[in-house]
């Protein structure tokens, strides 16, 4: 598990690759489809996060969350004063805020 720093661009950097992935789904505990996370342009660093965190912990709790904060750096600061900026880091404060654990499913590119 890495030590986040506190610049997001830094964290990044020591992730897994995220080559060969199309996208991220998340799945709530009804087996629904909540959020996906696609490879493109603007959602990368999301993608690679949420990969990370599906390896370190294998589920999407409260602690992977609040370790997944720690991994956005500043976007986390930013999103808690901009709801609706940064959704994937709103994800994340909701699970923290309601326990509510998701499921993450990689699924790999064709």
């Amino acid at each position: 598990m890495i030590q986040p720093s506190n610049v997001f661009k830094d964290n990044l950097a020591q992730l897994p690759a995220i080559d060969g992935i199309e996208r991220v789904d998340l799945i709530d505990g009804h087996g629904s489809v909540v959020a996906s996370i696609e490879n493109k342009p603007g959602k990368q660093g999301s993608l690679a996060v949420y990969h990370y965190l599906k390896q370190a912990f294998g589920t999407l709790d409260a602690q992977a969350a609040e370790h997944g904060l720690a991994v956005f750096a500043e976007h986390t600061a930013d999103a808690r004063n901009r709801p609706g900026a940064h959704p994937n880091v709103d994800r994340l404060l909701e699970i923290v805020a309601s326990g509510e654990a998701l499921c993450i499913d990689v699924i790999a590119a064709h």
